[in-house]
């Protein structure tokens, strides 16, 4: 008797925890605004020139959790505005890194123009 009492609260358990974790998906308000911001901050560092693949990922992953946001699918738009982040963030990180190497081939330019200059004057 007792062994049956106990598989019928394991079960009513199972049923009722598995009804609170469908029941609580929130819309991700907060990924999408977050991405949205991620994305506009990539752009502004150059994402489209320096990154354009990471930036098309990013914008188009952004556009599918807007589609999935209004068919209320919030878990698959939590997980694609959290993926248009990353992107976003990849594109950044590398418009940074194309600009600092830029920067520095200039002044690896400008050294070798004043190493010529020194070495003409000395001579």
């Amino acid at each position: 008797m007792r062994a049956t009492n106990f598989v019928g609260f394991f079960i009513a358990s199972v049923v009722t925890l598995s009804m609170l974790g469908c029941a609580g998906v929130e819309p991700p308000i907060a990924q999408m605004a977050v991405a949205k911001t991620t994305i506009a901050n990539a752009e502004s560092a150059g994402g489209n020139e320096f990154a354009g693949l990471e930036m098309r990922a990013a914008q188009e992953k952004f556009e599918q959790a807007r589609r999935a946001m209004e068919k209320e699918q919030y878990a698959e738009a939590k997980l694609l505005a959290e993926q248009a982040q990353a992107d976003a963030r990849l594109a950044e990180k590398k418009s940074q890194s194309a600009k600092a190497q830029k920067a520095a081939a200039v002044i690896e330019e400008d050294l070798r123009i004043l190493r010529e200059e020194i070495n003409r004057k000395t001579k």
